[in-house]
């Protein structure tokens, strides 16, 4: 079988073609400025995160309650402008034990990332297989006890501290048997 190469002839460039001006180019400083609007619902749900407040949006015609908060309602698709409350505590939905960090660097103790089914929120898909839920850190716990089912709570940042961010809560801690 005979080799089929094509040779694609060109003329290499160096450095010192572009600084005695033998190559075209333009050298240019963009100025992309630009805002991000959070929208209605992430809007609200911020707010209530600043004011120490988890809030959900509420379906008037199917009763769901959707955290973090839509304008559309995921079962019925009817709009959704209610917001209520729902509560700080809830269920390890799933989890991970992270021995790396976001910009991959080892470490010793792992973060461990859970997604965590809130009260009072409505839970997505068939009792047997609940999805839906935030995900947060988990805190205050041995890497080993963490499970799935495990009831926790927020520990959320002091009161002047906060700035209508999620990571206003600092992370969720596991609840006592007596608590839970």
């Amino acid at each position: 079988m005979t080799s089929r190469i094509k040779h694609f002839p060109g003329t290499s460039l160096s450095e010192k073609d572009f600084a005695e001006g033998k190559v075209l180019f333009v050298h240019d400083q963009l100025k992309a400025e630009f805002a991000w609007d959070t929208g209605i619902g992430i809007g609200a749900y911020l707010a209530g995160l600043k004011r120490g407040v988890i809030l959900g949006a509420s379906c008037s015609h199917c009763r769901k309650t959707v955290v973090p908060p839509r304008t559309v309602c995921s079962w019925c698709f009817r709009p959704m402008s209610e917001y209520v409350p729902v509560k700080d505590t809830g269920t390890v939905n799933t989890f991970s034990l992270c021995y790396v960090t976001w910009d991959v660097q080892r470490i010793k103790e792992p973060e461990i990332p859970a997604v965590i089914v809130l009260d009072g929120a409505s839970q997505l898909g068939p009792a047997s297989v609940v999805m839906g839920g935030i995900m947060h850190k988990l805190g205050e716990v041995d890497p080993q006890e963490v499970r799935i089912g495990m009831r926790v709570q927020a520990i959320w940042k002091p009161e002047a501290e906060r700035e209508g961010a999620i990571t206003d809560i600092l992370y969720f801690k596991p609840l006592t048997e007596k608590e839970a």
